[in-house]
């Protein structure tokens, strides 16, 4: 690893210390008792926040709770079912096509290694390692629209490619850390950092953060304080 990726990997481990002391242990919110059921519910998470769908999860998972009965339910039922949570078309299809795959090949279990879940109807590589880290405790680092803005405000990266970036993460930080990283780098762009309202001035992280250092360069009074101040729960609201 050259000079430059062991600043970056220094960085990453501070950053990563310091809101662990923060926040505490994280882990995934979306309501679930087994692995099918994470899987749908991180399906529904798209563009939806997360209390919005586990106020519709327990009802859902009561009238389908497993593969075989997603399965078989028809379009229109899990549409009209899932309207809430936006986009209830193409994630309908994409529960059901899932769902019946599962069914077809794995006997309705969900499979527990990244090429196997991609494969299945919906299911990218953020919605794969959020199934595998946190229903079989799979190393993986999810990166959603959070963390793929923190960690190129912070400067741990520099692209918009999700997948660039889950692999450099991967390749400065142990393994073990994968999942939390992605984990409290959302918690804070939710508490601390949201796009429209960060509160750069009172930001735990921002000695290590390459974006307040340039604008507190520039304009150090007009930092932000704004936002309130994190509170230590799970980083899904």
């Amino acid at each position: 690893m050259n000079g430059k990726n062991n600043r970056i990997r220094r960085k990453a481990e501070l950053i990563y210390d310091t809101l662990m002391a923060l926040y505490g242990p994280q882990k995934c919110c979306l309501e679930h008792n087994t692995p099918f059921q994470l899987l749908v519910a991180t399906i529904l998470s798209a563009q939806c926040t997360d209390k919005k769908v586990n106020s519709i999860t327990p009802a859902l998972f009561e009238r389908w709770p497993d593969a075989k009965a997603f399965a078989s339910c028809s379009q229109t039922e899990l549409e009209d079912a899932i309207h809430v949570c936006g986009f209830f078309h193409a994630k309908a299809e994409h529960i059901r096509g899932a769902a019946k795959m599962l069914v077809d090949l794995y006997g309705g279990e969900v499979p527990q290694n990244m090429d196997a879940l991609t494969k299945l109807p919906g299911v990218g590589r953020k919605t794969a390692n959020v199934v595998l880290g946190d229903a079989f405790e799979t190393p993986g680092l999810p990166v959603d629209t959070h963390v793929k803005r923190l960690t190129n405000l912070i400067g741990l990266a520099d692209t918009d490619d999700p997948v660039r970036i889950e692999q450099f993460l991967c390749s400065i930080l142990p393994p073990g850390k994968w999942a939390q990283f992605s984990h409290l780098l959302i918690l804070h762009g939710r508490t601390r950092c949201p796009a429209r309202r960060p509160d750069c001035a009172g930001c735990e992280i921002s000695e290590f953060c390459d974006f307040m250092q340039k604008a507190s360069s520039k304009t150090p009074q007009k930092m932000k304080t704004n936002a309130p101040k994190p509170r230590k729960k799970n980083n899904h609201e």
